[in-house]
């Protein structure tokens, strides 16, 4: 049986025409599946619509988050809670092909264990959010060794991969990439993204950098290494500022150059604190041992009552 993980936050618009277009792809291609919506703490009529959906349908299933905890925790709730031999993670709205699941099927039963779209085109996105989109792969490649260009969610796992990664022990996860790092046998497919099928995403700028500066720090020191090169440059600037400015004392040619010497080392000082205290702060919430979730509610619990 094949788990289609589906992840979801006020996504009532889409709920419905979702559930009907999976399961009718899966129904022509005679493919044995549950679809495992995941209501991440929705504030609209989205669990509504799953509850009903799950009672009317017994291969469609749902869970609900106490709150929002995010995409990863969504992710990762679907993965734990799956029975497939095989999931694939795929968004609500559609922009991701839900055709191409068949062949990313097809390929995990020739023996492939991860089957990663990866996309050909971005479709229609804002050029600032592609240049850091672009930017912030290529650091993630130099920095871990991971080629993530045009990395998506949309994923198909074996059971074996599937274990692997709910054998993390980590709270802050990473999952697009932490699905290239436990390795086994990988294909690839490419698809176009499409259209939105209805409502509008519920990312902005503000929640794109948090979740590109968590995920940079939890995957890779590459900040850290940053700072650490930022600091051996001011060294060197700094050796020629004073063989400079010694040689002009001994000339009589003295300058005051310590004012700006002292604001940029000040600056420098300030940006490396702030990046040790973000680690720091990442640190204190694995430490903490909190779950990346909290279910509140179960389709499956919800219709053993009913």
């Amino acid at each position: 049986m094949m788990s289609i993980i589906i992840p979801a936050y006020n996504e009532e618009e889409n709920i419905e025409n979702t559930a009907e277009v999976i399961g009718g792809i899966m129904k022509e291609n005679n493919i044995d599946c549950e679809i495992l919506f995941v209501d991440d703490g929705s504030r609209d009529g989205t669990w509504e619509l799953i509850e009903s959906i799950a009672r009317k349908n017994k291969s469609v299933r749902g869970l609900k988050f106490s709150r929002n905890f995010g995409k990863e925790g969504a992710i990762f709730a679907g993965l734990k809670h799956c029975k497939g031999d095989c999931a694939a993670v795929i968004d609500c709205d559609l922009q991701h092909p839900p055709k191409l699941m068949v062949e990313m099927y097809n390929m995990w039963k020739q023996g492939y264990q991860v089957v990663e779209a990866v996309k050909a085109s971005r479709g229609k996105e804002n050029p600032i959010y592609g240049f850091f989109a672009r930017s912030f792969y290529g650091m993630m490649k130099s920095s871990s060794n991971i080629d993530m260009n045009g990395a998506s969610d949309y994923k198909l796992m074996d059971r074996q991969v599937i274990d692997a990664l709910n054998e993390l022990p980590e709270r802050i996860t990473f999952y697009r990439a932490l699905s290239s790092w436990v390795g086994f046998k990988t294909a690839k497919l490419e698809f176009n993204v499409a259209p939105r099928n209805a409502g509008a995403s519920k990312w902005n700028f503000k929640k794109l950098f948090k979740f590109a500066m968590a995920n940079l720090t939890s995957f890779t020191n590459a900040p850290l290494h940053l700072v650490t090169v930022f600091g051996f440059i001011f060294l060197l600037a700094s050796i020629v500022l004073g063989i400079v400015s010694l040689v002009r004392l001994c000339c009589g040619q003295y300058q005051n150059g310590i004012i700006p010497l002292i604001l940029f080392s000040t600056s420098l000082i300030m940006l490396a604190l702030g990046v040790i205290g973000y680690y720091l702060s990442k640190i204190y919430e694995e430490i903490k041992g909190r779950p990346r979730y909290i279910v509140s509610l179960d389709t499956d619990e919800l219709n053993k009552n009913f």
